[in-house]
């Protein structure tokens, strides 16, 4: 019997696989076979420039450029003279590496040429590369795409080594890295596991039957596996896109009433004069954004106008338009003036805005507040923390003109932004596409139909609807049109 039961869990298994290998074999640019070559390193001229092949034909290149019967040993950097192959000419003095395949990035045999990075030297040896037979240039993440065709990648770390080359923050590196490591894919196949045991069990029941004196508790320890399984998953979707947040950016909404500092604090933390600062009250009468990297933390930061009555049909459209911003915010950095906390535009915001945010549960997905006092040069210490103490929430001083209160505001950024992208240093990896949370969510709306003590077969179908979706989160049975989506924001040469 047991015999049998093993032969469905490799059976379930194997699945994937030969979904895989049906989807890398269709034709195309993409076709195994021929030989592909591409500037690697940046465009423009430097100190050096990578340029590289990849495919059966890769030695031949090298050959016909070095005029050396041999490679170079492998993995090994060696000084050789570069020729054109038809006219002999000089091109450069270059290090060559040769990477056989599959010990490569793409699993075929592979050439890296280390040139000078003058355009002239870059262009003369892409010429040279083009005129050897079976050569063409490669298309836009194609090398990457060979990787995952090959093996090297499964689509979560494709997906990861993307992210780390647009990486502009710390944050932003730290995740992609951790998903180029392997940490997403290796926690799906797991999840995978447990459903393809699970299934293994529930298929035993059905081709067997319980006069085959199976273990009583087979059935009920694959029941317990699953619900743990969707409990997992569940846990994970309910990250209210902390990863994908993390990938794109958060969104902070500077607001407050007029005149309270809000163009200085924008000003201030993205360090360059994005808005006009004047001590005319309602000089902001648009919403103006910039990308900001707040401790490691991608950010795009809105100014909007100081909520008040409009005084004017263009302030009070411009009023609306901050109060959209307000909701679709991720944080809100409310901002009052410190010496006039008092007034009716003050007293407004923290009723109709700083209140109902700070009423939120902490734990709740939804928007958070840093209420910030500003202006808090221009009145004695003891006065501000008197006066503030009557708003009964909590705050932070901070004066725009003299910076003090920037460290402590930066810090409360830090813990917050956190709370709101995830921090890519601990815990769980993140979903960082929309690609991810799709697949995880029919994976769990698939277990959610699970239930063998009404009938086995429609059981065993969740669970093999439930490893499809897991399937196709890591790159098996991947759709052409998937593929091309992912692998088209690469760059030519990766």
């Amino acid at each position: 019997m047991w015999r049998g039961l093993s032969a469905l869990a490799t059976r379930a298994a194997r699945a994937p696989r030969r979904l895989c290998a049906r989807r890398s074999s269709g034709a195309g640019p993409w076709a195994p076979g021929s030989t592909i070559f591409a500037l690697s390193s940046g465009q423009g001229r430097c100190a050096i420039a990578v340029i590289r092949t990849s495919g059966p034909a890769s030695g031949l290149a090298l050959r016909s450029l070095t005029a050396s019967r041999e490679p170079p040993p492998a993995r090994s950097a060696c000084l050789r003279l570069l020729r054109h192959p038809r006219s002999g000419e000089p091109l450069d003095r270059a290090l060559v590496l040769w990477f056989p395949g599959p010990q490569s990035f793409t699993g075929e045999d592979c050439v890296e040429l280390h040139v000078h990075g003058g355009p002239a030297v870059v262009s003369g040896v892409l010429q040279a590369l083009g005129s050897v037979p079976g050569l063409r240039p490669a298309e836009a993440g194609e090398f990457t795409r060979r990787a995952f065709a090959h093996g090297k990648l499964s689509l979560t770390e494709v997906e990861g080594l993307a992210d780390l080359i647009h990486a502009e923050t710390e944050a932003q590196r730290r995740q992609a890295l951790r998903q180029l490591d392997g940490e997403l894919g290796q926690l799906c196949r797991g999840w995978a596991e447990t459903l393809t045991k699970a299934l293994a069990h529930v298929e035993a029941y059905i081709d067997f039957g319980e006069d085959d004196h199976l273990e009583e508790d087979v059935l009920e320890q694959a029941d317990k596996d699953v619900r743990a399984l969707e409990a997992a998953l569940g846990s994970h979707l309910r990250d209210a896109r902390r990863g994908q947040r993390l990938r794109s950016g958060a969104h902070i909404v500077v607001a407050g009433p007029p005149n309270a500092g809000k163009s200085s604090l924008v000003n201030l933390l993205s360090r360059k004069p994005v808005s006009i600062v004047s001590p005319e009250p309602g000089t902001t009468r648009d919403v103006l954004e910039t990308p900001v990297d707040l401790a490691g933390f991608p950010v795009l930061l809105s100014d909007t106008a100081g909520l008040r009555e409009g005084v004017g049909a263009v302030e009070q459209e411009g009023v609306r338009r901050a109060r959209q911003r307000l909701e679709q915010a991720d944080l809100v950095l409310g901002v009052l003036d410190a010496s006039d906390l008092a007034s009716p535009s003050s007293r407004s915001f923290l009723d109709t805005v700083a209140a109902p945010l700070v009423a939120q549960s902490p734990d709740s997905c939804g928007q958070r507040l840093l209420l910030l006092l500003n202006k808090s040069d221009l009145l004695p210490a003891r006065t501000a923390d008197s006066d503030a103490a009557l708003l009964g929430l909590p705050y932070l001083l901070l004066s725009c003109r003299t910076g003090a209160g920037l460290d402590g505001l930066l810090q409360a950024l830090k813990t917050e932004l956190a709370a709101v992208c995830g921090d890519p240093s601990t815990g769980p990896p993140l979903l960082t596409r929309a690609r991810h949370q799709h697949h995880l969510q029919g994976c769990l709306d698939a277990l959610r139909h699970y239930q063998p003590a009404t009938d086995l077969a429609l059981a065993a179908e969740a669970l093999r609807l439930a490893r499809r979706h897991l399937s196709h989160l890591t790159g098996g049975g991947g759709t052409e049109e998937i593929l091309d989506l992912i692998f088209r924001d690469f760059c030519v040469g990766k």
